[in-house]
């Protein structure tokens, strides 16, 4: 419709001035003035069709037509066509080579005009988007510039939406000067449709839209307005992916200081945490240490027979528990501080379970531990201490989801490569969605016995996080052989065997 619109008003034009032309000839043949005059005036009417329409036809045209007028009424005979002097056949073969020359380069001095006016344009676009694209710190910062920029690149209304995962959905919408925001309904459909895009571009029912990708993932999504032609777009289009790179580069800047800001933050609350339950440790760590004392040595002197004993064995237990809460807690914020240092020693595993079977039964006397130790004998490079712990939280993890009738096993067998220590149970085994988070920071399970006491989810994080220090893994799942579960744990022992030999 536009360009019909134009079409017609540049005959319009063309018309007109040929019109105004002729009228002005015959004025200057009432005032005498002598028809070369006349020429010049149509040459002259030439220039102003090609200055003021578009195109090199309309000059074509508008050189014919000043030929054919001239010739039509300003030489004899009038008002027709014909030619008696041959010596305006050649007045009218230069009037039309100079007509149609000076068209032509007026046409194509008025195209170059526009071609430098419209890459000043795009330059000045490019600089000022690049310019305010530096200066923006927030991501609906860079969408208004986006939306801005493609708007006055292409000179028709621009929309720009961020789908990115950092901060809220934010769309901005410029229509002429003004720019307004626009609500989301639809976000996650925007950011399916773009997953597998593989076009330049999605022509949907009011507009282009153009994805602006960041290294692995969707950014935002650029909307033309589709009442620019898909020519011009074309025309355009390394100009808009220009555009689109730099607000893309500018996006992932924001992006990355985000997360580094929301990093920061994270790791202050932890240290804020560590630091906390460090001092709460501490500070638990030596009455714990006298109730256990103190309540040891009122057993030793009250008869096993005697009603109290049992109460004092509580006490103990449940302090004893309490200690091995607050050592698990500094354990843990020591590793994830670096403050424990991994000190590899040959040792053989059989004596490291050894020792953490005697520490449980001492706690819990009313607990048999069955041991199963291979024939053959390896020795393993491991801190002794921070392995005994492991095995020490595997343990009392089975002691405190079994009761005293349920059994308790703990295996050790040899790969090529590893130490495999397996730690069984009987009791009501794992839930089938704990089982991924098992491992996770104060993660407890919501399928507990009632009479079983509450921890805080520390001991598997402890086993877990020594075992991989020691280039091992450990994992869980429900036994299927009966009733219970089973912790495994590897530890890798070829090194202690080269460094043995």
């Amino acid at each position: 419709m536009k360009d019909k619109k134009s079409i017609l008003f540049n005959i319009l034009k063309l018309f007109a001035i040929i019109l105004i032309t002729t009228v002005l000839g015959m004025i200057f043949r009432r005032l005498g003035i002598p028809e070369t005059n006349i020429v010049v005036v149509y040459i002259l009417a030439v220039l102003l069709v090609a200055r003021f329409t578009q195109g090199y036809i309309y000059g074509i045209f508008s050189s014919v037509a000043a030929l054919l007028c001239f010739n039509f009424f300003f030489t004899e005979p009038y008002h027709t066509l014909q030619v008696y002097d041959p010596g305006y056949l050649v007045t009218f073969a230069i009037m039309l080579a100079t007509a149609f020359v000076t068209s032509t380069l007026t046409t194509k001095e008025k195209l170059l005009t526009e071609e430098a006016t419209e890459m000043g344009l795009e330059t000045q676009t490019l600089y000022m988007l690049s310019s305010k694209l530096s200066d923006a710190a927030d991501i609906e910062t860079v969408i208004k510039v986006a939306a801005e920029s493609a708007s006055r690149l292409l000179q028709t209304n621009a929309g720009c939406i961020y789908v990115g995962k950092h901060g809220e959905p934010v769309y901005i919408q410029q229509l002429g000067s003004e720019q307004i925001h626009r609500n989301i309904s639809n976000l996650e459909e925007i950011r399916g449709r773009f997953s597998d895009f593989r076009t330049e571009y999605l022509v949907e029912e009011e507009s282009f839209t153009f994805p602006i990708n960041g290294r692995e993932n969707i950014l935002a999504v650029l909307r033309i307005s589709r009442d620019i032609s898909e020519e011009k777009l074309t025309e355009k289009k390394r100009l808009l992916h220009s555009m689109m790179e730099n607000v893309s580069l500018a996006l992932e800047r924001i992006e990355v200081t985000i997360e580094r800001i929301e990093d920061r933050q994270k790791m202050e609350r932890e240290r804020e945490r560590a630091n906390l339950l460090r001092a709460i440790s501490h500070d638990l760590r030596t009455p714990l240490s006298g109730i256990m004392g103190t309540s040891e040595m009122l057993m030793d002197m009250t008869e096993k027979e005697d009603k109290r004993q049992q109460l004092l064995r509580g006490i103990y237990q449940d302090a004893d528990w309490l200690k091995s809460l607050v050592e698990n807690i500094l354990s843990l914020t020591r590793l994830q501080d670096g403050q424990v240092v991994v000190r590899k020693e040959m040792e053989a595993m059989e004596e490291i379970v050894e020792c953490a079977i005697s520490h449980v039964e001492k706690a819990f006397p009313d607990r048999e531990i069955q041991v199963k130790i291979p024939e053959d004998f390896h020795l393993v490079p491991m801190d002794a201490r921070l392995i005994e712990q492991v095995i020490t939280n595997l343990l009392e993890n089975a002691v405190k989801h079994t009761t005293p009738e349920q059994g308790i096993e703990v295996s050790v067998t040899y790969t090529d490569t590893d130490v495999v220590v397996s730690v069984k149970d009987e009791g009501e085994g794992i839930g089938e969605e704990d089982i991924p988070n098992l491992f996770q920071i104060f993660y407890t399970s919501k399928n507990r016995l009632a009479d079983v006491k509450k921890g805080i989810g520390l001991g598997l994080t402890i086993c877990e996080t020594v075992v991989k220090a020691h280039g091992g893994s450990i994992k869980a799942h429900n036994r299927k052989d009966k009733k219970g579960a089973e912790f495994i744990f590897c530890l890798p022992y070829k090194e202690g065997e080269e460094a043995d030999d």
